[in-house]
């Protein structure tokens, strides 16, 4: 009888490639880059500690760190031959996320003590003067009442930062583009102080002639 059965063909399934180990130069270059990361997020660290950057540069740049030492770290642990750890190594990108982040100066007001008559407006000092009275105000009851609360800072529509400082004669107030970190609140007081030093002849002698005195502010204005 003749078989009306045909036996069925079947094809095995396709291999998959067999993997090959990533060369020992890849490797290695890979385990730097990610030694170099490590150490970017202890110095970030740091620079948060002391003052040398803000609060959403370090969340962003820890973040962008993250993710790179992330994507490393997988293509180390995976046995598929391929670069694609490259695409997570943008060292470029840090310095971009710094800049982005940083305060800078937008503008200067100062007042006499005594008088609470503004000597001068410096740069962009764009607050309503209905809204930066009080504000001063409340800083000098304050000052009055917590010793040693001679700098604060606060954070105003458009999350834009206000500092204020009040020195022997004057108080001013700084506008920043956004939080300032530390560092940049030390480099205001010491402003501040060779400001005072400066024009102390004129300050002592009230009413002040705000035509007589320097103000060396304007050479910050738009800087970190």
């Amino acid at each position: 009888m003749r078989n009306w059965f045909r036996r069925r063909q079947t094809t095995p399934p396709p291999s998959e490639p067999p993997t090959q180990p990533k060369p020992m130069a890849q490797r290695l270059e890979a385990v730097q880059y990610l030694e170099r990361v490590k150490a970017k997020m202890a110095r970030l660290a740091e620079e948060f500690a002391t003052g040398s950057v803000n609060r959403a540069q370090f969340q962003e740049l820890f973040q962008h760190y993250q993710n790179e030492r992330r994507t490393i770290e997988t293509w180390l642990e995976t046995d598929r031959d391929s670069e694609s750890w490259r695409q997570a190594a943008t060292e470029g990108k840090s310095v971009i996320i710094r800049r982005k982040h940083e305060a800078a100066v937008l503008g200067y007001a100062v007042y006499e003590n005594d008088s609470g008559i503004p000597l001068n407006t410096i740069g962009r000092f764009e607050i309503d003067p209905a809204l930066a009275i009080p504000m001063l105000s409340a800083y000098r009851s304050a000052t009055q009442e917590i010793f040693g609360a001679s700098l604060r800072s606060t954070e105003i529509e458009g999350g834009r930062w206000v500092c204020f400082l009040s020195g022997e004669y004057t108080t001013v107030m700084a506008l920043f583009s956004t939080e300032p970190a530390s560092k940049q609140l030390d480099s205001l007081e010491e402003l501040h102080t060779l400001f005072e030093q400066a024009n102390r002849p004129y300050l002592q002698l009230p009413p002040v002639d705000a035509e007589q005195l320097v103000f060396p502010h304007t050479l910050f204005l738009g800087r970190s």
